[in-house]
């Protein structure tokens, strides 16, 4: 996907980093977002999983093995005090399993648990923002097909869409085809674009991290960097000569014919 990136260059280079941004669809993101991390700060990053992630066996080694952790308050405050940058999502699963018209939206529900924990060890937050995987993909049938299904009506009546682990279907991952000259997304593919804003200091609000409407603030300036960024991107992927791999490929071309 060649990702572009942007804006890395204020991230800070020592110390704690908390890293939020918009979760695209499957998480096929997460991976290039931590190597572009690395590749330009020179910096790890350990990105915060979804709970249940860590519940199956095999899959959660290999996520440890990349430097997953299971997205709880303890770890983070763990990765935290150890000067760790750490990455999340807080649109977490259901922002992953994304249903028809919500393309590139932020679905993060009341979360406020990264201010809270930002605020209280006073870790700057980079806010960021991906676009071009969404862009591959066209959902054919989501969670509330399945739900407004006669099997989704036995599920309810079993009680089973109540359940935990269910969450009312927002675990269950979309069905979606790709976009272009065939049902794969490769048939269409996008380059990834990334911006980092510039950090958002959090020692302003030391002791306010209990304070729900301090937390709730942050997160609103949080939600509203990464949809400017994700606006940015837009124009700049318009602009882009080298948008498709094709361009590339004839411009790599053209440089080495002379």
């Amino acid at each position: 996907m060649s990702p572009v990136s942007s804006g890395l260059e204020h991230a800070p280079d020592t110390g704690p980093v908390l890293y939020v941004g918009n979760h695209e669809i499957y998480g096929l993101d997460v991976p290039m977002v931590c190597l572009e991390i690395y590749d330009k700060t020179g910096r790890e990053v350990r990105g915060l999983g979804d709970h249940n992630h860590f519940l199956v066996p095999g899959w959660r080694d290999l996520l440890r093995r990349y430097g997953g952790v299971d997205g709880t308050r303890e770890n983070c405050a763990r990765l935290f005090e150890a000067g760790e940058q750490v990455l999340v999502f807080p649109g977490g699963g259901r922002e992953v399993m994304k249903r028809k018209g919500e393309k590139y939206h932020l679905i993060w529900k009341h979360r406020v648990g990264f201010a809270q924990m930002a605020i209280q060890y006073g870790v700057p937050i980079v806010p960021f923002a991906s676009i071009g995987i969404e862009d591959m993909v066209e959902i054919v049938f989501d969670a509330n097909d399945l739900l407004d299904s006669t099997l989704g009506r036995v599920l309810r009546g079993l009680g089973i869409t109540r359940q935990p682990w269910f969450r009312n279907g927002e675990i269950l991952p979309p069905i979606a085809r790709g976009k272009g000259l065939g049902p794969l997304p490769l048939a269409r593919p996008e380059r990834l674009y990334l911006h980092f804003a510039r950090p958002i200091d959090t020692k302003r609000l030391a002791g306010l991290h209990e304070d729900r409407d301090a937390c709730f603030a942050l997160r609103t300036e949080v939600e509203h960097a990464i949809e400017h960024g994700m606006a940015l991107l837009q124009e700049r992927r318009e602009r882009d000569p080298e948008r498709y791999p094709v361009q590339r490929f004839l411009r790599a071309l053209a440089d080495r014919l002379g």
